[in-house]
């Protein structure tokens, strides 16, 4: 009774018992009491860590594109036995034996005529034999799954933890590294799930959004800051902690049913430390190791900079994020398949659209180069965008298709995440306009656009879950959040929110854990219900209406998608830039300035010539004088014009 006891108070969602275990009385605390950052260490592949007997991928489908397929076993000391396999379609290619002799790698070939069924993979030696079964699916045709992303998409991206809680039994496991949760500690785990996003799916419907991006949701059993997901431990489940993978497919038969697709965020540069292939490494070359910690460099020019030294190039790809991230070697070619593999497993298993690849700048380039051709010719054009955290348009449109820059090179990446964009609109509404500065910023960075294949494919923002929030950037004034939400759903690209920006949210990255609080509501015992506008103050009311109208209309106007577009330079703080296609014409005007300004429409003629009049889209007001138009300071007008 005493265990029984003892263990419902582990599991327990009150912290009070805990607090004199693993918590302390600072709310910034990172570390569990008695956990400390791991020592680093050459990682060795003796084999004498042996966990769990597993097959990976767990099974696969019949007529993929890549015939080929790398079967991943492991078990205690089979690394040289042999291996038959006899099932009608399927040939055994190859067979790689790695340092670590738990391991073998079995390549084989998937006949365009082979039925889907099951079968054995025969591992023996002079002692015997053992089976391993091994299954073949078919292969689903339904067009709703990997739809992929397009300009017409809003993004809205959510940190499972933080967002809703609608399954309180998954809280907590006593079999993980971290046990517990609580809501006062920024950098632990506060409970939301799977479960709480589909309960919230009609909220998220409701303001325009057709497509979920949520902050990695496989495994990550680290011992401390497993929370935000980017410490990968298996790349075949989803972290029990946020549901299972049946509801992760759940998830996306939901939002698929009302037109939202789902995006998985992805890591290919690092994992965590405690996954079980680290902790039983097949081989020495699947990690960068150094005689002692080497950290990246996080310096991607050195990638493009033609009088870059090798030192630097390699220090940027090959040092490590973290003590507890150790940094995967693309370049070893059973490592570099079974991840991509990984990547095709979920997309079929669940039929989710798209990926975000996060540190997209660190991995091997040319790694990258060829899972982005694989994952194209799998899955279409435009099913993957990568985060590209750097400074220059240069710098980060050399990570893109078919760019300018690196003409040796093709990363067959078709968008990246906009920082280029980001930098530009938060300096626009925070500094005065000058040459080159404030509102001129957005001007030079999309000038710049010529190097990019399709800058229309870029996910743009105004924040993320590694920024400081937008309302708190722009000194939390209204007006200026107004105009941040209208440049983001008018100019070109693939639009993005932050969770909790259509309520006002705010806070800075001091730490980055306060730009990852909980949303109001999420949570039974939350006093407030900020999912409803009954639970909303005024303001937040506002900005949420005003979200909500602008990204509706986006949404069904498609030259705010595909159309073509026109900017100005700007002129006194006012910039002033065209959406349009061959139905209809939307004026942009937006008022940087912190005084009221009558807008001389004459220099805009060009596109104005053969219209009579415009309506305000957000205040649906009807104007028909088109010589000049009146905003208030730090204001921005959107305009549809009419004939």
């Amino acid at each position: 009774m005493y265990k029984i006891f003892c263990y419902l108070i582990l599991l327990s969602t009150a912290t009070f018992a805990q607090q004199t275990s693993i918590y302390n009385d600072d709310p910034t605390q990172r570390l569990p009491v008695g956990t400390e950052k791991p020592n680093y260490g050459i990682i060795t592949a003796t084999g004498e860590n042996f966990q769990t007997a597993r097959v990976e991928p767990p099974h696969w489908w019949t007529d993929m594109t890549d015939r080929e397929l790398e079967i991943l076993l492991y078990d205690k000391n089979i690394g040289q036995k042999k291996v038959k396999i006899d099932y009608p379609g399927v040939r055994l290619k190859k067979v790689t034996r790695v340092e670590n002799p738990n391991y073998l790698f079995v390549k084989i070939d998937v006949g365009r005529g082979a039925k889907a069924g099951k079968f054995q993979i025969e591992l023996s030696d002079k002692n015997g034999s053992k089976n391993y079964p091994y299954e073949l699916k078919n292969r689903s045709t339904d067009p709703q799954r990997n739809q992929g992303l397009a300009s017409s998409d809003f993004i809205y991206l959510i940190m499972p933890d933080r967002f809703a809680n609608g399954n309180y039994d998954n809280d907590s496991y006593a079999d993980m590294n971290q046990v517990g949760i609580n809501r006062d500690k920024m950098f632990f785990r506060h409970g939301g799930d799977l479960r709480g996003i589909i309960e919230k799916l009609d909220y998220i419907e409701s303001l325009g959004v057709t497509a979920l991006w949520l902050n990695p949701v496989l495994e990550n059993d680290e011992k401390f800051e497993s929370y935000h997901g980017y410490a990968i431990t298996d790349f075949y489940n989803i972290d029990k902690r946020f549901g299972s993978n049946e509801e992760y497919k759940m998830l996306v038969e939901e939002c698929h049913a009302r037109g939202i697709k789902v995006i998985m965020d992805i890591i290919h540069n690092h994992v965590g430390d405690q996954h079980w292939l680290i902790k039983d490494l097949p081989a020495e070359d699947w990690l960068h190791q150094y005689e002692e910690f080497t950290r990246t460099t996080y310096r991607a020019p050195t990638l493009m900079d033609p009088y870059a030294s090798e030192h630097d190039k390699n220090l940027m790809t090959d040092g490590w994020f973290d003590h507890h991230m150790p940094d995967l070697n693309q370049q070893n070619p059973q490592l570099a398949r079974y991840l991509t593999q990984s990547n095709i497993w979920w997309m079929e298993e669940s039929g989710q659209d798209a990926y975000r690849v996060d540190t997209y700048a660190y991995p091997d380039q040319e790694f990258m180069s060829d899972w982005g051709k694989k994952m194209r010719a799998e899955y279409g054009e435009n099913v993957f965008y990568g985060e590209t955290w750097v400074h220059g348009p240069a710098v980060q449109a050399q990570f893109t298709e078919d760019n300018n820059i690196r003409k040796d090179y093709n990363s067959n990446m078709p968008a990246v995440t906009d920082f280029q964009l980001y930098y530009a609109i938060n300096e626009a509404l925070t500094k005065p306009q000058g040459w080159t500065e404030g509102a001129a910023r957005i001007y030079y960075t999309l000038a710049q656009d010529f190097l990019y294949e399709d800058p229309y494919r870029n996910v743009t923002f105004l924040d993320n879950h590694d920024l400081s929030r937008f309302y708190s950037v722009i000194g939390e004034d209204i007006r200026k959040f107004k105009s941040g939400v209208a440049f983001l759903l008018t100019t070109r690209g693939t639009p993005m929110m932050y969770y909790g920006t259509e309520i006002l949210m705010k806070n800075f990255t001091d730490p980055d854990g306060k730009v990852r609080e909980d949303f109001p509501g999420g949570w039974k015992e939350d006093k407030v219900d900020k999912f409803t506008g009954g639970g909303r103050d005024s303001l937040e009311n506002a900005a949420f209406e005003y979200i909500k109208t602008l990204a509706n209309y986006r949404k069904n106007t498609p030259a705010l998608q595909t159309g073509k577009m026109t900017q100005f330079v700007p002129v006194d703080g006012v910039y002033t830039y065209f959406r349009y296609d061959r139905d209809k014409t939307i004026m942009v005007v937006m008022n940087t300035a912190d005084q009221p300004k009558s807008v001389d429409l004459t220099p805009y003629a060009e596109h104005l010539s053969g219209f009579t009049g415009m309506k305000d889209v957000l205040t649906g007001k009807q104007i028909s004088n088109l010589k000049t138009v009146d905003l208030q300071a730090f204001t921005t007008g959107v305009f549809e014009l009419k004939q």
